[in-house]
């Protein structure tokens, strides 16, 4: 009798253990598609172009469709160590990364001023928002109008205050600012939106609380706003920081990197060298995006490291 009880005891297990292992499938059944979206279109093309960047290739394959490349090592990486145009473009790159970050600040105190419940703040908030929602290569035509010589707003302003109007896309030593406040136009209206929405999770509590301690001000912001306000700065330093190295379309609408090659970017020279008239070199145009992918990985990484680090020390 005993061993019967036993038995039946035990037959229900086997019910209990299939029904903890679809609890632990089915995530991964959900994940599939997006999982292999992501290898095909994302992590394929990575591997692709790391291992393109290591050949000479014109793009072009025989009359049998075989792959015509010729594997030359390193020295497509050798070679951007000596090229003027690249060093000019990591450094106009690295200037878009530092002056980017400015879409940080001042969009969180675009949001804070339009977080209020005051007549005709969502006209506000729909004025700020529209740089946004328009396109970057009507964002660049606007802008090359506003900086164009003899009728640009800007140029006129600039001849009024100084005697001396400013072409500022003609200039070598300013044109890559002058393209730079042009993204950040949208890029503050973004940021702002994601200000915004964070804000709109803040616990009330936690204010009323701050306010009967006395903080107000600067204090209120650092000590009990920001800090309910990560995942929003995560989700903004991400998007800025990609933002500001894909920063193709402008430079390609308001001056096909020029005057002389000074306003060139990452991508920008990586399209001319491997798709535009002087180029049809992939190997090369493969290698600076992988520089370009190196640097977007550094600060993303770093970002997220810090980020990872003051969660677990808290």
């Amino acid at each position: 009798m005993a061993n019967a009880t036993d038995t039946v005891a035990a037959a229900p297990m086997p019910r209990a253990s299939g029904r903890w292992n679809q609890r632990k499938i089915a995530p991964w059944l959900f994940l599939a598609p997006g999982l292999f979206m992501f290898a095909v279109y994302v992590l394929w093309p990575i591997v692709q172009s790391i291992s393109l960047s290591f050949y000479d290739w014109n793009g072009l394959y025989n009359r049998d469709g075989e792959f015509t490349g010729r594997f030359i090592g390193l020295q497509n990486y050798r070679e951007l160590g000596s090229d003027p145009a690249f060093e000019i473009s990591l450094w106009n790159n690295l200037k878009w990364l530092v002056l980017y970050m400015l879409a940080l600040p001042i969009g969180l105190f675009l949001s804070i001023f339009l977080n209020q419940t005051v007549r005709g703040i969502r006209l506000y908030k729909s004025l700020f928002f529209f740089p946004f929602v328009i396109s970057q290569v009507v964002v660049g035509l606007i802008f090359a109008w506003f900086y164009a010589p003899n009728f640009g707003l800007f140029y006129l302003l600039t001849e009024w205050i100084t005697g001396d109007g400013t072409a500022i896309l003609a200039d070598p030593d300013l044109v890559t600012y002058g393209i730079i406040a042009a993204g950040l136009w949208p890029q503050i209206a973004y940021v702002m939106i994601l200000y915004l929405t964070g804000l709109n999770n803040v616990a009330p509590d936690q204010i009323e609380a701050a306010r009967l301690d006395g903080a107000k001000g600067w204090k209120m912001l650092w000590y009990v706003v920001l800090p309910q306000l990560r995942p929003a700065t995560f989700i903004a330093v991400i998007v800025t920081v990609i933002g500001a190295l894909r920063s193709f379309d402008l430079v390609s609408i308001m001056t096909s990197g020029g005057p002389f090659g000074s306003s060139r970017v990452l991508s920008f020279y990586m399209y001319e060298m491997a798709l535009g008239e002087i180029g049809l070199r992939m190997g090369y145009g493969a290698a600076i995006a992988v520089v370009l992918f190196a640097i977007m990985m550094i600060f993303i990484s770093g970002f997220i490291w810090k980020m990872w680090r003051d969660e677990t020390q808290r």
